[in-house]
């Protein structure tokens, strides 16, 4: 089974992308996927820095993520937009994950993974420019992100209470990309 590590780059609770992933993660399983989906609130970090990496090793939270994507074969990420790029805390999860560890294989927690890309803001474009940057981030250490993606515009209107999307064209791009991901994983190998 195509396993499937789902999550937002964001940690504040109502996070309309937290709403969007879930949303994703839940056709993902309609796939076939074996998905978890997990909150990068519970896996705090310290921002990287080389000096704290030196004196006492990467922090347990990033070994717990770390060892979690080393398990799964895609990677389905619903990535905030930033003044028109990656969100902090995303960037910094990849920085601390991508870090060597001893006798592993470089980039052993990325590379040969597969990625689909999503975005949620309440602004027009709905954090497209944004994508743009994580692909070439996941793209520069190893990852297969498929080329499409789906971004929601106003997303604080696009939810119904339920967490579905009320459009029903998004709805069906997130369902296309949640299919994508799984199959292109299971081809691939991946798992």
């Amino acid at each position: 089974m195509t396993k499937v590590l789902a999550f937002a780059g964001s940690t504040r609770r109502d996070s309309l992308n937290k709403k969007l992933v879930k949303f994703a993660a839940d056709k993902a399983r309609g796939a076939g996927g074996e998905v978890t989906l997990i909150d990068l609130r519970d896996f705090a970090l310290p921002l990287y820095d080389g000096d704290l990496e030196e004196a006492e090793g990467a922090p347990a939270n990033a070994n717990k993520l770390y060892e979690m994507m080393k398990l799964h074969g895609a990677l389905l990420l619903s990535c905030p937009e930033y003044n028109s790029s990656i969100s902090g805390v995303l960037k910094n999860a990849i920085d601390w994950v991508s870090r060597p560890r001893p006798g592993e294989p470089p980039l052993v927690a990325f590379g040969g993974k597969v990625a689909a890309l999503l975005s949620a803001s309440p602004g027009a474009l709905g954090g497209l420019r944004g994508l743009s940057h994580v692909r070439s981030i996941l793209q520069n250490i190893g990852v297969l992100v498929i080329p499409n993606q789906v971004s929601v515009p106003n997303a604080h209107k696009a939810f119904a209470e339920s967490g579905e999307l009320i459009d029903e064209g998004l709805s069906k791009k997130v369902n296309r990309l949640a299919l994508e991901l799984v199959d292109v994983t299971r081809k691939l190998g991946a798992n």
